[in-house]
């Protein structure tokens, strides 16, 4: 394709020079002056042809083709797809067959070690054999010392399994808790009357109730509200927080005749017990 181009080429640059050989000082040209002309031009086209070709061969020569090269790498990746097949395949191989002769055995000589300890513990070693078939002359008898082997195996195993039974202790029946008394208390007195004084419970749980009552209200409420709240007088008392003393309430008394005037705040503690 290079060489039909120069050539072309060559061509369209030799009419000039028939356009100036025309132009020189014969005006006259005969057929024989055309002809030799033009052999010329045809003369030198070959001429630079050929060079153009030789030339063109000569430099190609040296450049690797890149079709061989795609051809060469093509050829090799084959090559390297097939080595890497047979070399799973053989490795493949390989592992089935250490699978069939290695794992196989094993696992399966663990597994039937296992059933038979398994049977010896239970004591039904019998599983263990192949069995006996039924009926006419075909019946098999077992050795007398494989049937003694078995019963004193299945005696053993009968011992292990005859644990001596748990004691169960029997625990009493739960007393049933006592049921809290429904005392009445005074109702609660608004914020804004007068002679109304607010106590506050501190229970043993670290809870802490507060209420409001009259000063003129009988001291034993206290105790009324302390076993409304789930905790018995034979169990517990009141106390004053500071100084700590015990809460002393007589009958007839009133909040305000044991001292307390303002807001005040009790302890509910327990009573303790005597040896």
């Amino acid at each position: 394709m290079a060489s039909r181009g120069v050539v072309g080429i060559f061509l369209l640059s030799a009419l000039p020079l028939l356009c100036l050989e025309l132009r020189r000082g014969k005006p006259d040209l005969g057929i024989k002056d055309l002809i030799l002309l033009c052999g010329r031009i045809f003369l030198l086209l070959a001429l630079l042809t050929l060079i153009i070709s030789v030339t063109t061969s000569w430099v190609n020569s040296f450049k690797p083709s890149q079709v061989y090269l795609k051809e060469e790498e093509e050829k090799n990746e084959k090559r390297q797809k097939l080595v890497r097949k047979k070399q799973q395949e053989a490795q493949g191989e390989k592992v089935s067959r250490y699978i069939e002769n290695v794992l196989k055995p094993s696992q399966e000589m663990k597994l039937k070690k296992l059933e038979e300890r398994f049977y010896q513990m239970t004591g039904e070693t019998w599983k263990l054999s192949n069995g006996h078939k039924l009926g006419g002359d075909e019946d098999l008898e077992l050795d007398s010392e494989s049937q003694t082997s078995f019963e004193t195996s299945n005696r053993e195993a009968a011992k292990r399994r005859n644990l001596p039974k748990p004691v169960t202790n029997v625990s009493p029946p739960a007393e049933q808790p006592m049921k809290k008394e429904v005392l009445d208390l005074p109702e609660e007195p608004p914020e804004t009357a007068e002679e109304v004084v607010t106590v506050a419970l501190r229970c043993p749980s670290g809870r802490v109730l507060r209420r409001r009552f009259f000063k003129s209200c009988s001291s034993q409420v206290l105790f009324d509200w302390m076993m409304k709240l789930g905790y018995r007088t034979s169990l517990y008392s009141l106390s004053t927080s500071f100084p700590r003393r015990p809460l002393e309430v007589e009958a007839g008394w009133s909040l305000q005749d044991i001292g307390i005037t303002v807001d005040t705040v009790l302890n509910v503690e327990e009573k303790e017990q005597s040896s």
